[in-house]
């Protein structure tokens, strides 16, 4: 069988993390508690944004939608998990895995570029200071994030249909916990050489191109540190930079580990996944908000705000 038309699979089956059965309610309660704080955090972080009007800033808006991008992928492959922990249900729809590998691509891809989008904010900001305010105006950081967002449709829309006309007309068993395309790939029944290579030269490009501009924008900026005189003025803009990249290596390490390995089915695959898609959106808001003394301020402003209302209202 060589077409589309002919799959005969009609759905999959997520064999998901290899673990003793007397760990699945632990496990459940784990994830549980990370999947929380992951929306909440994120959640939290795009609320207070948007509330105090001292974050109407570019920096804070590509903020907004890390946070946004990090809180839908957690949504897109935790709920699942949580099923097969505690209902151990594993079956997924052939349309309901077309449209998780669509959505988890789609989804990494746009932040892969948004990292990319808020290194070029930062060297902005601090190596061309005189033309920041009129270069990121409020249009412009708005097409921005939206080409962003459209470069990551174009991507998965390409890896999606590329992978999805082949043949899958026996095996289902996913050897993962999502549905991903390394794993999809070992069902397809047919030749998946060619599948692998573009996989590879894709996402290897996007990926390299974007860390090469990181790095350029981030030797640039140090460049530019380096020749402030004020020792504070050096350690804010060492602090604001700090987080970024450090958010960026905790993306970036763990999707080269998984997909510039072909053929890969090393079991430290999925705990490697694990870490890149339920760790790290979880990550990222502590990040920013523990190294960023406005953030932290202003969260406890929301907070004491939040607190104060509801003592006024039970006072009344």
């Amino acid at each position: 069988m060589q077409g589309g038309n002919q799959t005969s699979v009609s759905h999959f089956i997520l064999v998901g993390l290899h673990y003793p059965p007397q760990l699945g309610i632990p496990l459940f309660l784990a994830f549980l508690v990370i999947y929380a704080l992951t929306v909440s955090g994120n959640g939290l972080i795009i609320l207070t944004v948007f509330v105090d009007s001292r974050f109407h800033r570019p920096m804070y808006w590509f903020l907004c939608h890390l946070s946004f991008l990090d809180m839908t992928i957690s949504c897109a492959i935790v709920p699942k998990m949580l099923a097969g922990f505690l209902l151990d249900s594993r079956v997924i729809s052939f349309g309901g895995c077309v449209i998780q590998l669509f959505s988890f691509h789609f989804l990494g891809c746009t932040e892969c570029f948004l990292y990319t989008l808020m290194a070029y904010d930062r060297f902005l900001a601090i190596c061309k200071p005189l033309h920041y305010a009129t270069t990121m105006t409020h249009s412009v950081c708005n097409y921005l994030a939206f080409g962003t967002w459209l470069g990551g449709t174009l991507h998965s829309l390409f890896q999606t249909s590329f992978i999805f006309r082949l043949p899958f007309c026996g095996p289902n068993r996913v050897d993962y916990f999502f549905c991903d395309i390394p794993a999809v790939l070992r069902l397809a029944c047919a030749d998946t050489t060619i599948n692998e290579l573009v996989t590879f030269v894709d996402i290897g490009f996007l990926a390299l191109t974007c860390f090469v501009l990181i790095l350029t924008s981030y030797g640039c900026i140090v460049a530019a540190i380096l020749q402030i005189r004020s020792v504070d003025g050096r350690r804010n803009a060492f602090s604001t930079c700090g987080a970024h990249l450090t958010v960026v290596i905790v993306y970036y390490v763990p999707c080269t580990f998984i997909y510039l390995r072909p053929g890969s089915q090393e079991p430290l695959d999925a705990v490697v996944a694990v870490f890149y898609t339920v760790i790290t959106p979880l990550l990222n808001p502590i990040i920013y908000t523990l190294r960023n003394k406005e953030m932290k301020a202003a969260l406890w402003r929301l907070v004491g705000r939040k607190d104060v209302q509801s003592h006024e209202l039970h006072a009344s």
